[in-house]
Formats: structure tokens, C-alpha cells, sequence
């Protein structure tokens, strides 16, 4: 339980408000596999960024255009005999809610009245299996359920609204383990899941087109470098050029409404000390470097830093974990005809966990 604290607040300082590249809500950690026993746990998370813009040299501004969101997660997992572990786990991995202020105007921003909304939410089935080396395989099934509306006055009163499409997809790792020092490191890779989505479009053109949740690789890492200290990281690495949304209707010289020109890459470090039997505590820093190009006014930002700091306290079977993220959004220029030019934007995530071992 002392070490699992310790674990438990490494991963809620690095995740707290997640923003990363793309529209991604979740970091789909699958560390819940390791947990001692029987375990559950519940998460909550807010995140409030203030991302804003200008045209015309600075002359009109957008306002702030990125909308507060929460987010949550619930996980459960349970030991199979000496060697196998089950983990179910409920999440939400991608969102989006995009609230340009205003109403359109002459001299108003080009996307005034503006709005887009993106949820979506997965259950993940996981089996881990130990061998007798300190290895271990673990693999699962994800079914995910996506939705999404749009509503773009200025671009001839263009509106889009999509059923909700569920699909699923895969998960498999390897991880290694050396507890007598803490260390552990797992490689998963999340499969790619092609939803087909029915649409209505202009509140009367119904249509269909695929979107793409792209595939990831994560890099999990820990261990103890000192008595009760850990040194903890994660690398992350989403497919986000695979993430276009095209739908039928939408105007073809705008290019697609969505889509992303490279992938991202999103590493954290950061360090743990347990204090006492009741707390421990950790820090982290994060990063993922922008690659200069234009995005999508429904995405406007490029890169990120981000200092995350959390705190648990243990008491007798139950955790209880906060964390709080400051996290400084990279400045980008958005794709024309409107390139916008969006700089010193930032945004504050705070997580709570709770957890609890049988």
C-alpha cells in the first residue's frame, strides 16, 4: 500500500487536467494492472484553459475561445490466481469544446458565434499474465463510443451533427518489474479505431463519413532512486495525422473541418517522496514540442509545457489523491483563410483520485 501511494500520486500530477496533442482526454495509462490486490478507484478532472487570438495584426480578437471541461475515469482490477490480474476501466479518451465568443459581425472575429463540441467515452478490458522473470503480457478489448456537433455561423450558417458510433478496438504491452527497488517499465500500444459516423449536415443533408481515433504507443517508467523516492516518466506517441474529420457537405475549398499536420509526442518526468505511513507527494514537468505548422481554428494551439504538483494521503485501505497542472499551451497560427495568430495561452487542470484496496 506505501509503495502503491507513492505510484498513485506520481501518475495524478502528470495527468491532472490532461492537454495534449490533438483532442486528447485521457493517457490511457494502464498502471491500474499493477496495483496490489483488489483494487478500485475513481477519478475526477477539470481543466480550464484560456486560449485566445487575433486578426488583422492584432486589430479584433477572438476572446477566449477554448470552453472549461471535466473529465473522469473509474477502474477496477482483481487478481486471477498467483499470476494473471483483470483490470476494467471506464474513460473518456477524446473531447473537444470549442465556444468562440460573440455573434457574427462586421469587424467581429471571423468565427464569432462559433461552436463544437466532440465526447466520447470507452470501456477497456485488460488481462496481464506474470511469468517467473519479471515479465509480463498483458492485452484487452476497447469499445468506444464518439459523438460530435458543429455550428460555424459564418461559413454560410454551416452545422453539423453526428450519431453516436460505437467501434471497437485492441490493446496489448509487455512490461518488466524489479520490486525490491520499484522499478517497472511497460510498452503499450493502443490500436487505431475507424468509426463510421452518420451525419446531418446544414440541419438537412444527411450523410456518411469515417473518422479515425488514432493509434498510440506509451513508454511507462519508474523507479525508486532512494529510500521512499521515485523517479517516474511516461513518452507518449499518438498518430494524430491520422485524425481527420470530413464530412460530406462540408466546404471543399476550406479543406477538411479537422485534421492535424503531425503527430504528436508528449514525455513527462518527475519525482515522489512518500513522508510518512499517511502522505506522499510529487512533482512533474511536461512536454511536447511544436512543429510550426498551421492548425485548425478548432484547434488552435501548437505544443505545450506544463508543471504538475500533487499530494496523498493514506489511510488504513483507502488513498486520497489531488493534483493541480499548470500547463503553458504553445502559440500557433491558424490554417486560412481567417490565420489567426494565437499566443500566451495557458491553462490550470486539477485532478482528484480515490482509491481503495480490498
Amino acid at each position: 500500500m506505501r509503495q502503491s501511494a507513492l505510484v498513485t500520486v506520481a501518475i495524478l500530477a502528470a495527468s491532472s487536467g490532461a492537454h495534449a496533442g490533438g483532442v486528447e482526454r485521457s493517457t490511457q495509462s494502464v498502471a491500474i494492472l499493477f496495483e496490489e490486490g483488489r483494487y478500485a478507484e475513481l477519478s475526477f478532472g477539470r481543466f480550464a484553459p484560456d486560449v485566445s487570438g487575433t486578426v488583422g495584426g492584432g486589430a479584433i480578437s477572438s476572446g477566449d475561445m477554448a470552453g472549461d471541461y471535466n473529465s473522469w475515469s473509474l477502474g477496477y482490477k482483481m487478481d486471477i490466481g498467483d499470476r494473471m490480474a483483470l483490470a476494467v476501466i471506464l474513460d473518456q479518451p477524446i473531447g473537444a469544446n470549442v465556444n468562440y465568443p460573440g455573434v457574427p459581425a462586421l469587424g467581429a472575429y471571423p468565427l464569432a458565434g462559433s461552436t463544437a463540441t466532440l465526447t466520447s467515452s470507452a470501456i477497456t478490458a485488460l488481462l496481464k499474465y506474470q511469468f517467473e522473470n519479471n515479465i509480463s503480457v498483458y492485452g484487452g478489448l476497447r469499445y468506444e463510443t464518439v459523438h460530435g456537433e458543429v455550428s460555424l455561423p459564418s461559413v454560410g450558417g454551416y452545422t453539423l451533427d453526428t450519431n453516436h458510433d460505437s467501434e471497437l478496438g485492441y490493446v496489448i504491452g509487455v512490461a518488466w518489474e524489479k520490486p525490491e527497488i520499484a522499478a517497472r517499465v511497460a510498452l503499450t500500444y493502443n490500436s487505431a479505431i475507424t468509426h463510421t459516423l452518420e451525419s446531418l449536415e446544414f440541419g438537412a443533408a444527411p450523410g456518411t463519413f469515417e473518422t479515425e481515433v488514432p493509434q498510440s504507443v506509451n513508454l511507462e517508467f519508474q523507479t525508486g532512486i532512494a529510500k521512499d523516492t521515485l523517479l517516474f516518466g511516461s513518452i507518449r506517441w499518438v498518430d494524430w495525422t491520422a485524425f481527420v474529420i470530413d464530412p460530406p457537405f462540408y466546404p471543399a475549398p476550406l479543406g477538411n473541418l479537422v485534421d492535424y499536420a503531425g503527430d504528436r509526442t508528449t514525455y513527462n518526468l518527475g519525482i515522489g517522496r512518500r513522508f510518512n505511513d499517511n502522505w506522499a507527494a510529487a512533482v512533474t514537468v511536461g512536454y511536447e514540442k511544436a512543429d510550426g505548422a498551421p492548425t485548425g481554428n478548432l484547434g488552435p494551439s501548437d505544443g505545450m509545457k506544463s508543471i504538475g504538483l500533487a499530494a496523498t494521503y493514506t489511510m488504513d485501505n483507502m488513498k486520497i489523491t489531488g493534483g493541480v497542472r499548470y500547463v503553458d499551451i504553445g502559440d500557433a497560427t491558424t490554417n486560412p483563410p481567417i490565420s489567426g495568430v494565437f499566443t500566451d495561452n495557458s491553462g490550470v487542470g486539477v485532478g482528484i483520485k480515490i482509491g481503495y484496496t480490498f
